[in-house]
């Protein structure tokens, strides 16, 4: 279901917070991934939002957002995060072949 309503609470470190609507009493549930928006994805309270919900139990609430947005039309969910070029990391191991004599240092082996 899609209804109109305001964000009750948020809490930006956790990602989180309460939507309230009259189609939802007792507040709606709502995970900062399910905010439609570009960026960094955060709602601060008495903030008008758009969000459909669905009947579930979570952390104490009977109804869990779907998706958040404000205004009147939904937008498109953002697209997936590229890794970026400006990080990366590679770890490459080598071993040296063992030579005559040369016997592979185990735990289970006496020195």
């Amino acid at each position: 279901m899609i209804t109109v309503g305001t964000v009750r609470e948020w809490h930006t470190v956790d990602g989180w917070g309460v939507l309230d609507s009259d189609a939802t009493p007792g507040g709606c549930w709502a995970h900062f991934s399910n905010v439609l928006m570009s960026g960094y994805r955060f709602l601060s309270p008495g903030q008008p939002v758009s969000f459909e919900f669905e009947t579930g139990w979570q952390d104490g609430y009977d109804y869990r957002a779907l998706a958040v947005w404000t205004g009147n039309d939904r937008p498109p969910a953002p697209a997936p995060q590229q890794p970026s070029a400006a990080y990366s990391s590679i770890l490459r191991l080598e071993f040296d072949a063992p030579t005559d004599g040369d016997t592979p240092n185990r735990a289970d082996q006496p020195q």
